[in-house]
């Protein structure tokens, strides 16, 4: 399939996912799920509440089915049913008359950017709340408003999911994304819908890592992961976190805490030699998932990929993060950056030259007649010089590819010609 195709059959998936009201547990995250689940098998975890995780424990479910602010005539001014940003996430049930000047306690607007709803949420507080656009707040009369929640906070389940791509070595690299954000497109369901097709692509292969794709809420969810796999802990040795994955801000890159894990060095190659817009960030404790899988406990190598980061763009966290905001083009883009990265972590290797006293002679092993007619033959030849050079089992094959200037797909090709003829071995 094209990139184009790509593009459009995720753009679909995030379509299909823009309605539904998720939080960071419930019947929304199920739903969620199952959609994923049509496109992925899918292990479900269902963990109770009252678990304790870490240094949390999981609250209790929450769900929803309608909530509105009617006036005086019946007619809705603030509706769910319209968008489940309207409502505080994790709102409380309620039912009441009251005026408009108790009620404004509980309206939630922003009104720097009146034309525009905001996501908010209180999930370890008992609160009941709606959000809409200042300009609505604005234009309301004095007088009793009609205020429902019809809300269930009770015990139940944190619910997430995983899919697992077998490689040919049980050490893992995670990708996570997060699936607890009501109808917000770029943060984070065309997070949702790369990490989904990213494993749909590595299945047509055959990976050398096993590559876990976690779909989870945010914070809580992660810490579950984390406390419920301490065995499989030492297995992790790359990972990823995608979110705001579908914006038309160019792409930015969030190194791990370490700075210097083989992912951060394998993604600022990638984007350097793509040639494509971009940043690198240092890490900071602030953001996504990567804060947890990076906590200093854990200390694994996982950075973050998004296109505008988190907060970087004036649709962030607001009704205006709809399907408008949000591209087939951008993901497919987004797509690609992560299928290139990982095919270069996948064969990056550290070599020993098993000819280390002088230049071993190519010519006889047939290895420049090979390179015949080939338009890139000079390159190619390069290539084996610099990797019979730097194989001394302490350089990787992204160390020739950084020092020498040359593809990292040259690179490869050349160490698995030298390998092929036995000059070096892994």
């Amino acid at each position: 399939m094209t990139a184009a195709g790509f593009g459009e059959e995720m753009y679909a998936l995030v379509e299909r996912l823009y309605p539904l009201c998720r939080s960071i547990t419930g019947d929304g995250v199920r739903a969620t799920l199952d959609i994923v689940g049509e496109y992925l098998p899918l292990q479900v975890h269902e963990v109770p509440t009252g678990t304790q995780v870490l240094d949390w424990t999981v609250p209790q479910e929450w769900n929803i089915r309608d909530a509105y602010v009617a006036d005086s005539t019946g007619r809705r001014v603030v509706d769910f049913a319209a968008s489940s940003l309207h409502v505080l996430g994790y709102s409380v049930p309620v039912s009441r008359t009251m005026p408009l000047s108790e009620l404004r306690a509980h309206l939630h607007t922003l009104p720097e950017q009146p034309a525009l709803v905001p996501y908010r949420t209180s999930y370890y507080t008992p609160e009941w709340g709606f959000c809409l656009a200042q300009e609505t707040l604005d234009a309301l009369p004095d007088g009793e408003y009609e205020v429902v929640v019809d809300s269930t906070l009770a015990d139940g389940h944190l619910t997430y999911a995983e899919h697992v791509v077998p490689g040919q070595v049980p050490d893992e690299v995670i990708v996570s994304c997060h699936v607890c954000h009501p109808s917000l497109a770029n943060d984070n369901l065309a997070g949702v819908a790369v990490a989904t097709f990213l494993a749909r692509a590595l299945a047509q292969q055959t990976p050398y890592y096993t590559y876990r794709f976690l779909f989870a809420p945010g914070t809580i969810g992660a810490i579950t992961w984390l406390a419920r796999n301490a065995e499989r802990i030492e297995r992790v040795k790359h990972g990823l976190v995608l979110a705001c994955a579908g914006d038309s801000g160019r792409l930015t890159y969030k190194r791990s805490r370490r700075g210097d894990a083989e992912i951060d060095r394998v993604l600022r190659h990638v984007l350097a030699a793509s040639g494509r817009p971009h940043r690198v960030v240092e890490f900071t404790p602030y953001g996504y998932d990567e804060r947890q899988f990076c906590s200093p406990g854990f200390d694994l190598g996982v950075g973050s990929l998004s296109r505008t980061p988190y907060a970087g763009y004036p649709e962030y966290h607001t009704s205006a993060d709809n399907l408008d905001f949000v591209s087939p083009e951008a993901m497919a883009d987004t797509l690609a950056v992560c299928r290139e990265a990982f095919a270069v972590l996948d064969r990056n290797r550290l070599y020993v030259n098993l000819s280390p006293y002088g230049e071993p002679q190519l010519g006889r092993r047939g290895l420049y007649d090979s390179l015949g007619g080939r338009s890139d033959a000079k390159q190619a030849q390069m290539a084996m010089l610099w990797v019979l050079s730097l194989s001394d089992g302490e350089h990787s094959l992204l160390d020739v590819a950084e020092r020498s200037g040359l593809p990292f797909d040259t690179v490869a090709g050349a160490a698995g010609a030298l390998h092929g003829a036995g000059l070096i071995k892994e």
